[in-house]
């Protein structure tokens, strides 16, 4: 299976790798079929993503993919955060192998996650609806 040069470095050198004692929001996800599991940990100030960390347990592109979407959520709104979609994080990737998609659809619902237990946590609401994710489909483990 051939990643690119992106996919190598954030598996190699994950960014914000581990998770906060004291997270606005948390989210789990995961498919104990594949294997795959991934935490998103957020903190959350003036309705902005301050800090975000993570835990995956799994392969080399479910890492890259939760290292990689840590990064682009940093900074942003909480609306702009949920506008990230699997696509975009395996474009930033320089793209991934089909049967390894999976793993960025996995990396946005943990960001989803996270951020309808924020909202619960604060506005005692969660999301409105959640995304429909065809996360099975793509599985090749």
């Amino acid at each position: 299976m051939q990643y690119s040069a992106k996919v190598m470095d954030h598996f190699a050198n994950p960014r914000n790798v581990g998770e906060f004692s004291d997270a606005d929001g948390v989210g789990e996800v995961g498919n104990p079929a594949c294997g795959d599991i991934m935490r998103m940990s957020i903190k959350v100030k003036d309705n902005v993503i301050v800090d975000v960390k993570f835990k995956t347990f799994g392969c080399g592109a479910a890492i890259a993919t939760s290292s990689i979407s840590t990064e682009m959520i940093k900074g942003k709104t909480l609306d702009e955060a949920l506008q990230l979609t699997n696509k975009a994080v395996a474009e930033a990737l320089d793209g991934l192998p089909p049967a390894k998609m999976h793993c960025s659809v996995l990396a946005e619902e943990a960001i989803e996650a996270a951020i309808d237990d924020y909202l619960k946590k604060t506005t005692g609401k969660g999301l409105e609806k959640k995304k429909q994710h065809a996360h099975d489909d793509h599985h090749g483990h």
